[in-house]
């Protein structure tokens, strides 16, 4: 065989791990066009309708492509009320791939907590995390109890490239659990972290967070939408895990979890479902009631076997490194772009969204005119991008003052659904917020509220030009 000699070899460009086999098309819009429907919908992306919208950023929850496999499933799905096969499909991936004997489906995450935390929580009580999402934090509030951020301060500074800005800050946690261990009937870990930017957390910290819930005695659950992408994440960038496969280091993080709550509409790449999974017996047998009573029959609870079935396929599909490394890697493509205009983002790069920072994109806003829904609102007149605020809005107000709260980070998330977008989307995402960055001195005007629900108002409140 010859064998090249002064040859300069090139390196392969990076491509999909997968083919493109059906497309759905989508419209372009006039700013004119745009400017109305954003005014109708009371400068709410939420209340857009979809056909308004040319790429859809809005949330990676259920809107991504599945595939033939999860398609195949599909018509094999068994719609018997109870005992379906479908049932036991979906529990034994959840056992093989995630290491947990008892489970109950729901009809997506917030159902999950619904369930779980009519069972654990009380008014009064405490519950420490590394930044709960909005459900989370509105599950707990609902119920008089307050969510306590134990997050590392790192995770909030968005110029700093720490590795797992997702972990808990290890004095923060045992500082709460000494001052009120009686109030406090779990410790909550979200894996990847939503709010601080989809960062992960590390195998050292879930092991730290293990070990202080072994010593106070309280039981740890993981909110699993995004384990995958942590999973990957640790396999890059921690000591110890780059030779070992996803689902080893999968199985090696909820062996520090006693339970974990899931919306499969992320990593299990459907578009709906979830499930509450747990290591006791006697925390099933309670949950089931309220199971019940809130979603359905235990064997199916909300979802229908069509849905159990894909899912159970897509925990195997979602644990692939080589569909991960697609994943992550258009998310990290978009950021260097956005980070190559110079335009600020959360540092590194997140799982599942760019998260830009509204704070520093539009300094000349005052805080009280909503930055990051400002910056949203922007993006769409611009190119009919619709993306999402994670700051003032989605932090709603004080449970007792009224008073809106205003966390450190304001941000604008951009979640990228899976399988459904080409590196052009994201071109074009990334033109589009340079153009606005190019003539951000120009904003002087932000938001005002003009009518909002009493919790998680970020979903329907109204808004006008402040």
């Amino acid at each position: 065989m010859l064998q090249p000699s002064n040859l300069c070899i090139m390196e392969l460009p990076f491509a999909e791990s997968y083919k493109i086999k059906m497309v759905e098309p989508i419209r372009k819009s006039s700013r004119e066009e745009r400017e109305t429907w954003i005014r109708d919908a009371g400068y709410n992306l939420f209340r857009l309708k979809s056909d308004q919208v040319f790429i859809d950023l809005l949330t990676d929850s259920g809107t991504g492509a599945m595939s033939d496999k999860q398609w195949s499933e599909m018509m094999l799905g068994d719609e018997s009320y109870a005992g379906a096969s479908s049932y036991y499909k979906m529990k034994n991936a959840i056992s093989e791939v995630l290491g947990f004997d008892h489970f109950l489906p729901t009809h997506q995450g917030r159902a999950a907590e619904n369930v779980l935390f009519s069972v654990l929580i009380k008014e009064g009580d405490i519950i420490p995390g590394n930044t709960h999402f909005d459900t989370t934090k509105g599950h707990i509030e609902f119920r008089k109890a307050v969510p306590v951020d134990c997050t590392i301060d790192e995770a909030f500074d968005t110029t700093l490239s720490h590795p797992f800005k997702g972990n808990l800050d290890p004095l923060k946690l045992e500082n709460i659990l000494k001052s009120h261990s009686d109030k406090i009937p779990f410790i909550i870990v979200t894996v990847t972290c939503n709010s601080s930017g989809g960062q992960p957390v590390s195998i050292e910290n879930l092991k730290m967070v293990r070990q202080l819930a072994d010593k106070y005695g309280k039981i740890v659950i993981f909110d699993s939408a995004r384990f995958a992408e942590n999973a990957y994440f640790i396999k890059l960038r921690e000591d110890g895990f780059k030779d070992k496969s996803i689902r080893y280091i999968v199985r090696e993080m909820f062996s520090c979890a006693d339970v974990m709550t899931m919306s499969a509409k992320k990593d299990a790449i459907v578009n709906m479902g979830g499930f509450i999974a747990m290591r006791s017996k006697e925390l099933h047998a309670k949950a089931s009631m309220f199971n019940i009573m809130f979603e359905g029959y235990i064997t199916y609870g909300g979802m229908s076997g069509r849905d159990m079935n894909a899912l159970a396929q897509g925990l195997y599909e979602g644990t692939e490194f080589e569909y991960l490394e697609t994943r992550i890697r258009q998310v990290g493509y978009l950021g260097q772009r956005l980070m190559d205009f110079g335009i600020p983002v959360q540092q590194p790069i997140g799982g599942h969204a760019v998260f830009v920072d509204a704070k520093r994109f539009l300094p000349n806003l005052a805080k009280e005119e909503f930055q990051a829904q400002t910056l949203a609102v922007e993006l769409y007149l611009e190119a009919g991008i619709r993306g999402v605020e994670i700051g003032a809005l989605l932090a709603d107000r004080d449970p007792v003052s009224r008073e809106n709260r205003y966390p450190v980070l304001e941000l604008m998330r951009l979640a990228i659904p899976r399988r459904v977008y080409t590196y052009n989307h994201m071109d074009v995402v990334a033109v589009a917020l340079k153009n606005i960055y190019d003539r951000r001195d120009t904003i002087r005007k932000g938001l005002k509220i003009v009518d909002e629900a009493p919790i998680m108002r970020h979903f329907t409140v109204a808004l006008d030009l402040a």
